[in-house]
């Protein structure tokens, strides 16, 4: 009697629970795991759910720890742990193991089987058992619930397509104290990546107490202010409130240790020999001048580095890197070696000096020497070296690593010399770059990587070989500070474009589907809700394109976004979208001038700010046009027709709506196909003095009948002083009384050349060319 009432009991129990638990409906694993298959039946995670470990393999308990709270925090019950192995016969467990068999899971692969009885999670290594834990937590309801959980019976079996899934912190730009560095980590594991590339020194700071050289941090870690807006307006301002802040060695074992226990390992960063001058600061006499210093206040790239030619500079470097290597066990270290101009170098007698010793070329091959040198010394502490792909230029040891940030041929070259290569391009994976509309979005960097960009990217290039190609070990992300003073706004930058790019670092390419990605991405975003992460919504934006029609003369409108579930409306006068205004469904026909406003909506709910395209349907609006010179190949629009598409350029040269000229003045003709009247005609331009592109120096407007003989209506000079700072546009408009034409001519004059006093006095100069508006 007792036994049949015990198992009336449990079956009234667990047919209560079954009646009020929380089914997770949908899988939603990001990143996507490379074999899964749905089962029947469920497993109920309930207050009587245990967790076991094999008790000779005990070293898993700080993992199993970290299971547990993310079971508490999801259903309030936190599941005992047990040393030992769970009986044949038991039920309503969780049991994590090593398994010696032969497999191909590798050290970071996992089988998860969730079973109606059992959940069984095995690895070859404790580091795939904390890459299967995550998968588990994205398993379970994204909000706290008092109520059982029901988690759908399946089948995963998986492993990384890379060995170095990174992401990059830069806090030397600006200092994030230990607590949102361990976020940072939390965050890395969430998404399976597995290095955490700590970029501990540059310029505006030096953040890494070291023993032996105490003014590193008491001098170099410290500014006496911070630049106020961005680095290209001109004048600059800074707001004079000192700044700064370091990490002491036992703050770096609790993270490295922190780190650790979550199977990712910190790659530290020391740059050398440039971005140096928070050292100079603290050290003068390691520079080629001697100084004096100060820590930059600025960002940018700066002449002042280490002497390569002072034998001072190499002791000091190896007593530093000494300190580090103890600090960090992991192979790695980051040396930089990017952006180091040699001007000193060629003014120095110590750096001469040292290349005629050591029979050197020149400057670049001192600093292959600088490199190398480095370089062997670390392998003496049994580290090895990866740096910026600048390290290439003068030659590297056979043990570096390469990350190729300018692109992805530093990367293809790196490999095809046998080096090991971590990809990492601004094109795809600098998330200090917008990710939205500019004008919606807080101050960056510049340039532009939406989600759908990032998701987009594959570090193995096609054109290598399959021996090659082995060569290519990872891929990183990285995030620069220049503008991101707040852990809020790295966290602003960082989501959701991290879960991008950890499926292209962990999902093999042909498992990855974009569709299938923005889906998932949906539940993502209420774990990021549920977690209090302050992730950006860009990915709802709607991408506007216009394609131009030059026979009907009209213009087909396309939407776009980067993210699923939600409808995009649409309005031609500028307003707001509502779930009033128009649906959109297909693309569709503007004949018109419009200004077009459209927007993602969710229930009735704006889910980022509208974005808005304005369309100028004028006299010359998708005309014939004929070109005197093509303008450069890295920045053709879409040839002629660019200039009379009715649509403005923005303030970033690369958005595809500007035709750019290297050195050349721009001419063109434009056909309006019949004697018309107009009285206005008007060209438009960029200047961004720090990116070499100029205002026209003189425009002039011409016009004819039979396209022989032009008649020049006005000459327009430009006042706008050439070294004027800061991004804008100008637009340079002939108003005049009305005349006949068929024939249209713009000339606009480039500079030519970087004028005086410009950064790159000399230089060739660009001149930038967007509508040509006549009326």
């Amino acid at each position: 009697m007792p036994k049949l009432l015990t198992l009336i009991l449990f079956i009234v129990t667990f047919l209560s629970a079954s009646a009020q638990q929380n089914i997770v409906p949908d899988i939603s694993i990001v990143p996507k795991p490379q074999h899964l298959t749905l089962q029947q039946g469920n497993f109920i995670l309930n207050a009587n759910t245990r967790l076991y470990i094999n008790p000779e393999q005990q070293f898993l308990k700080t993992t199993a720890s970290q299971l547990a709270q993310t079971i508490k925090t999801a259903t309030g019950q936190q599941p005992q742990i047990i040393y030992k192995k769970p009986r044949k016969r038991a039920a309503n467990y969780i049991y994590l193991s090593l398994t010696n068999s032969p497999d191909t899971l590798g050290p970071e692969g996992y089988s998860l089987s969730v079973q109606p009885t059992r959940i069984l999670l095995a690895a070859n290594q404790p580091a795939g058992i904390g890459m299967g834990i995550q998968t588990i937590k994205q398993l379970l309801p994204v909000a706290y619930t008092f109520a059982p959980v029901a988690v759908l019976a399946l089948e995963i079996t998986d492993k990384p397509n890379y060995s170095w899934r990174g992401l990059h912190l830069d806090v030397a730009r600006h200092f994030f104290p230990v607590s949102d560095i361990k976020k940072y980590i939390d965050y890395m594991a969430m998404h399976k990546l597995n290095t955490f590339h700590w970029h501990l020194t540059d310029d505006q700071g030096w953040r890494i107490e070291i023993k032996k050289y105490p003014k590193l941090t008491e001098v170099g870690g410290w500014r006496d202010g911070t630049i106020v807006g961005h680095a290209l307006e001109r004048p600059q301002q800074f707001d004079n409130k000192k700044y700064g802040g370091f990490y002491t060695q036992d703050e770096i074992r609790d993270v490295v240790q922190y780190a650790k226990d979550r199977h990712i390992t910190i790659v530290p960063e020391i740059e050398m020999p440039g971005h140096a001058l928070a050292a100079l600061a603290a050290y003068p006499e390691l520079s080629c001048t001697g100084g004096p210093f100060k820590t930059e206040q600025a960002w940018g790239i700066f002449e002042d580095v280490f002497c390569a030619g002072n034998e001072q500079t190499y002791s000091f470097l190896e007593d530093v890197l000494t300190e580090v290597a103890a600090l960090f066990p992991g192979q790695v270290i980051h040396i930089g070696g990017d952006e180091v101009p040699k001007t000193r170098w060629k003014a120095c007698p110590k750096c001469q000096a040292k290349i005629a010793a050591e029979n050197l070329k020149n400057e670049n091959e001192l600093h292959g020497y600088f490199i190398e040198r480095i370089a062997k010394f670390l392998k003496s502490k049994d580290k090895r070296i990866i740096g910026w792909d600048e390290i290439l230029d003068g030659g590297i040891p056979n043990n570096a690593l390469v990350m190729s940030w300018r692109g992805t041929a530093g990367g293809i070259k790196a490999a095809e010399q046998q080096h090991g290569v971590v990809m990492s391009p601004t094109s795809h994976l600098y998330f200090d770059y917008y990710q939205g509309d500019q004008q919606l979005e807080p101050l960056a960097f510049g340039g532009y990587t939406p989600l759908s960009k990032v998701y987009s990217f594959n570090p193995t290039p096609g054109k290598l070989t399959p021996s090659e190609k082995r060569f290519i070990i990872g891929a990183q992300a990285n995030l620069w500070t220049e503008y991101i003073p707040t852990f809020k706004q790295v966290e602003y930058m960082l989501f959701p474009r991290i879960a991008a790019a950890s499926e292209v670092f962990w999902t093999n390419p042909a498992n990855k589907n974009w569709d299938d990605f923005t889906k998932r991405m949906q539940e993502q975003y209420k774990r990021y809700d549920a977690l209090g992460i302050n992730y950006s919504t860009s990915a709802y934006q709607v991408k506007q394109q216009a394609t131009i029609d030059t026979t009907q003369r009209h213009a087909t409108i396309t939407f776009t976004s980067d993210a699923a579930g939600t409808q995009l409306y649409y309005t031609l006068d500028g307003s707001t979208p509502t779930t009033a205004s128009q649906l959109y469904t297909k693309p569709f026909i503007v004949k018109e001038s419009a200004t077009i406003k459209a927007a993602s909506l969710a229930d009735g709910k704006l889910m980022d700010e509208p974005t808005t395209t304005k369309l100028t349907i004028h006299k010359a609006f998708a005309r014939p046009v004929k070109l005197q010179k093509q303008p450069s190949r890295y920045f053709p629009g879409q040839g002629g027709a660019t200039i009379v598409n009715g649509l403005n350029g923005s303030l970033n040269q690369n958005d595809g709506q500007w035709l750019g000229f290297s050195g050349n003045d721009f001419e063109t003709v434009l056909d309006l196909e019949q004697i018309t009247t107009i009285n206005r005609i008007s060209s438009s331009h960029l200047q961004n003095m720090l990116a070499n592109i100029f205002l026209p120096v003189q425009v002039d407007f011409l016009v004819s009948e039979d396209g022989k003989k032009y008649r020049a209506l006005k000459t327009i000079t430009n006042t706008t002083d050439p070294l004027k700072g800061g991004i804008f546009t100008q637009v340079f408009a002939a108003e005049f009384a009305p005349v006949k034409a068929r024939f249209v001519k713009v000339t606009a004059r480039n500079i030519k050349v970087c004028p005086p006093n410009h950064r790159s006095a000399g230089k060739t100069a660009w001149l930038f060319v967007d509508e040509l508006v006549v009326e």
